[in-house]
């Protein structure tokens, strides 16, 4: 939101009152409070007619700075609010003539005193990394214009701006199809079904970080409005409605450093099973589909030798109309619990759809009317629309009673024997003349939703199915969404364009505290010609998860062409043989925050060529891809310093460099990189597999006398075995605790 009319005039509509000087200092045991004044105050007839701003700094968490600035103490707050999970600290409080300090571990907030003189700087290591300064931290009242005319009585905003340095760029803000780099761009944080060519966003985080080291948390659920280099280019400006804004600086140092405090603060990634990183295939949405098409897929993916480890059921598994009733339309699944059977012994794992909706044609609709389990109006009506599904209702997740009458559907279909579930929606929850049962305030509510639904539903699995073996695929999300995986990319199109604007959602993700990500392979919209298929499953099956899934029609490769079969299974086995690292990644994500599929800046942030780079990504800290996004297979792509090695063709690039190839369907640039011992499975058949048993350590281009240490996994997330690489003589030595038999295959 834009207050500002250029640098120096107000917005007509708008009053402000910026924190002009400190005035006050209140120093508490673990707590800085600091009254700053919203005009030079000079003498006692400056204390008069004026608005003060209270600034209060504490700690959640060693090297991080909460800061809250408050203008109406009185203002009712209502939640709900992030869960945020804190530890005790021992902050330092120092006062001079000059300035008085708070300090969290390496990280200082450092306010000035002087006259007319109002500035915040945050230090770390004894270095400014941002500031809020002149015209940075304010109350906002709007006077007028459309919000006005709604409101008469006026609306107040808070809002704080943070500096940017010379060459510092902004990332994160949650899975955005815009530009991956943000500065320049106005971004509301207000989840919203707008597909992925669109500013608008289903997974919306306000959380950004940047190349400096630093992040920022804006702990509110509403409708947070970020100016990041635009409205001033050189700050990141956020608004909040309201009469108080709370907001955390977190210094980890350097991008992984900052996720793995983020995600500590908000809730680390759960560790998912091993199966889930295999294929996974959808009946597709609108199309034709009984027990019969799903058993032609699954036996046409053996018969072509393409291992297949989750078949997906969307919408019309139930009646159209009736979403969600939770029943199996009869006509189409006669026998449903018989056919989930038949697919288990062919050792598939389940999914079906569901949403947070129930349609009025649903026989739960009644049900859940009269036990007050949907959301109402502040009349007392249950809130209703015709928009995706006819006088459709929207649970009530406030409502403990609701929670349950929803999740005990849920314990009957995995009594039935589905496995996971894909939580669709979740975006389109209504703010206006709402009333929830537990009294949370509605516009706060709206991104918030999410994360008690997705809840709700992971918990069931965790409940039945025990920790470690749950697993959705959701599509909305919010701060702390991450603890809820997987999720996926939402509506995109069958094209190169829609393609890489999956990618920079996926990297945006990747900064925004998300472990795993998926998208559906070759696009959801429209089918895709044969050339964007194939080069779409080899970027699908090099991400963390792998869907094949569309719109109106089938997404089997044998409806594209034959070459479409071999690529599907060439890159599906080497996910499988990949698994012994790829798990290992799973396990870091889920210890440490640190995401898959990484933004090259996450491991190479020293290196300012990587700053920019939205069309190529590291999967766990081994493995450079870049995807293909041409007909005629040429491809450019940046390399860091070094040798690497193609793990497909076995071909070396020296770094330091762009490079320029061009590709057939069955190769790309999957690049190693230099130093690495990478494990690799015997096992291409199946994702979940002893990952010791006929294990290979590939070396690419260990120096002589280094040594490298890599743990393999077992399928719990513990350590199977570990093994350190030492290069003598131009020969690799092992030392490991495993007792089981491996190879070594030194790539020179």
């Amino acid at each position: 939101m834009k207050f500002t009319q250029g640098y120096w005039l107000i917005r007509q509509q708008y009053n402000m009152s910026y924190a002009t000087q400190c005035i006050r200092v209140m120093k508490r045991e673990k707590e800085l409070e600091v009254l700053a004044a919203c005009h030079p105050v000079r003498g006692r007839g400056d204390m008069l007619d004026g608005a003060t701003l209270n600034v209060t700094f504490s700690a959640p968490r060693e090297n991080i700075i909460r800061v809250k600035i408050t203008h109406f103490q009185g203002a009712q707050v209502k939640g709900p609010a992030f869960e945020t999970y804190e530890e005790q600290t021992s902050p330092v409080i120092a006062e001079d003539d000059q300035s008085v300090s708070f300090t969290s571990g390496k990280l200082t907030a450092r306010v000035l005193k002087a006259q007319g003189q109002w500035q915040v700087d945050f230090l770390a290591d004894g270095k400014v990394i941002t500031s809020s300064g002149y015209h940075g931290m304010a109350h906002a009242f709007e006077k007028s214009g459309e919000l006005a005319s709604l409101n008469p009585v006026g609306r107040p905003f808070m809002c704080d701006s943070l500096y940017l340095d010379v060459g510092e760029n902004v990332y994160g803000l949650g899975e955005r199809f815009t530009a991956y780099v943000k500065n320049g761009q106005s971004v509301d944080i207000w989840n919203a079904d707008g597909g992925t060519a669109s500013e608008l966003a289903y997974k919306n985080v306000p959380f950004y970080m940047t190349n400096r080291g630093y992040g920022v948390l804006v702990e509110d659920p509403s409708d947070v409005s970020f100016e990041v280099a635009s409205e001033k280019v050189e700050r990141v400006q956020f608004s909040v409605p309201g009469e108080t804004l709370c907001y955390d600086v977190i210094y980890g140092g350097t991008p992984k450093g900052t996720l793995d405090l983020y995600t500590a603060l908000t809730g680390r990634p759960a560790l998912l099973p091993a199966w889930s990183f295999g294929l996974w295939l959808s009946t597709s949405f609108t199309t034709n589909y009984d027990e019969a098409t799903a058993s032609s897929f699954i036996d046409g993916m053996a018969q072509r030798d393409i291992p297949l480890s989750v078949f997906h059921f969307d919408c019309f598994w139930m009646k159209g109309f009736n979403w969600c009733d939770f029943t199996w339309d009869e006509e189409t699944f006669p026998d449903p619990e018989g056919m989930l059977k038949r697919y288990h012994e062919k050792g598939l794992r389940l999914c079906c759809w569901i949403n947070p909706y129930i349609g009025q044609a649903s026989p739960l609709f009644k049900e859940g009317m009269e036990h007050g389990y949907l959301l109402k109006k502040t009349n007392g009506d249950v809130w209703q629309t015709d928009r995706w599904q006819a006088g459709m209702a929207v649970l009530d997740v406030t409502n403990p009673d609701a929670r349950k009458w929803y999740a005990s559907y849920l314990y009957k279909l995995l009594d039935m024997g589905i496995d996971c579930f894909k939580t669709d929606f979740g975006e389109r929850i209504p703010v206006r003349d709402i009333a929830y049962f537990d009294g949370s305030d509605a516009l706060k509510m709206h991104n918030y939703y999410t994360f008690l639904y997705n809840k709700l539903v992971f918990d069931v699995l965790k409940d039945r199915r025990g920790e470690g073996e749950a697993i959705l695929f959701a599509r909305s999300a919010t701060v702390g969404g991450q603890q809820f995986p997987v999720h996926w990319g939402g509506d995109n199109t069958a094209s190169y364009i829609s393609m890489a604007e999956t990618l920079r959602a996926g990297l945006s993700m990747s900064h925004s505290g998300f472990g795993y990500w998926s998208h559906d392979i070759s696009g959801f919209e429209n089918t895709a010609p044969a050339h964007v298929y194939k080069r779409w499953c080899q970027f699908g099956l090099l991400s963390s998860h792998s869907r094949l899934h569309g719109s109106t029609s089938y997404r089997v490769p044998w409806l594209f062409d034959e070459e479409s079969c071999d690529v599907v299974r060439a890159f599906t086995k080497l996910k499988c043989r990949l698994m012994p690292y790829l798990y290992g990644k799973a396990v870091e994500a889920h210890e440490h925050g640190v995401p898959m599929m990484r933004p090259m800046l996450l491991e190479f942030p020293e290196d300012p060529a990587v700053d920019t780079l939205d069309r190529q990504y590291m999967l766990g800290e081994a493995l450079l891809a870049a995807p293909i996004f041409r007909e005629d297979g040429q491809v450019q792509y940046y390399l860091p310093e070094g040798t690497w090695t193609n793990l497909i063709t076995g071909d070396k690039a020296v770094g330091g460099r762009w490079q320029t190839e061009t590709h057939g369907f069955l190769t790309m640039p999957l690049m190693v990189r230099p130093g690495t011992v990478l494990p690799m499975g015997k096992c291409d058949t199946r994702p979940d597999y002893d990952y010791e048993d006929g294990l290979e350590l590939h070396v690419f281009q260990l120096p002589e006398g280094q040594s490298a240490t890599v743990t393999v996994p077992d399928l719990k997330g513990g350590v199977a075995a570990t093994y350190t690489v030492t290069m003598k003589g131009g020969k690799a030595s092992v030392e490991t605790d495993s007792k089981k038999p491996y190879t070594v295959v030194v790539h020179e």
